[in-house]
């Protein structure tokens, strides 16, 4: 397999273990706060909003351009966790289940058109989808894994 092949296997099965960390849990809980104020629908936002943010990422990588416009900066990630966050203010748990998948598919479509030569270890594509993928997913999952334990869930 390629690089950018074994990315997205390991990008799509981190996202399907990410989403049975959540599964059968009642809108009840997944709004009841468990990491900080953040509940598991918060992190969901939080999750959506990173892989909206990136899908033009992919489509400047695609395109051959720089990956972050002049003037964007990552550096505030915090800061843009809270915007994400009062992005999807009003919508209810089921839509943000809905938009974390709708966005993910988003995230590989625009990662699907990104040339393969662009995957390589290290390189820009490669770690954004590394980053807002995998990574992100088993770093949000074991979260929820541990909170599902300690409420006997």
């Amino acid at each position: 397999m390629s690089a950018k092949n074994d990315l997205l296997a390991l990008t799509a099965e981190a996202f399907d273990a990410f989403k049975a960390t959540y599964a059968g849990l009642t809108d009840q809980q997944l709004t009841r706060p468990m990491l900080g104020a953040w509940s598991v629908r918060e992190i969901l936002c939080h999750v959506a909003g990173w892989h909206r943010e990136m899908i033009p990422v992919m489509e400047r990588i695609s395109r051959g351009e720089k990956p972050i416009p002049e003037g964007v900066s990552y550096d505030d990630y915090n800061a843009w966790n809270e915007t994400f966050v009062r992005r999807y203010s009003g919508k209810s748990v089921g839509e943000m289940i809905a938009e974390v998948e709708d966005s993910h598919r988003a995230l590989l479509a625009a990662t699907m058109q990104v040339p393969e030569k662009r995957f390589a270890p290290g390189r820009s594509a490669y770690r954004t989808v590394d980053g807002v993928g995998a990574h992100h997913y088993q770093e949000h999952g074991e979260e929820i894994r541990q909170w599902r334990r300690s409420m006997g869930t």
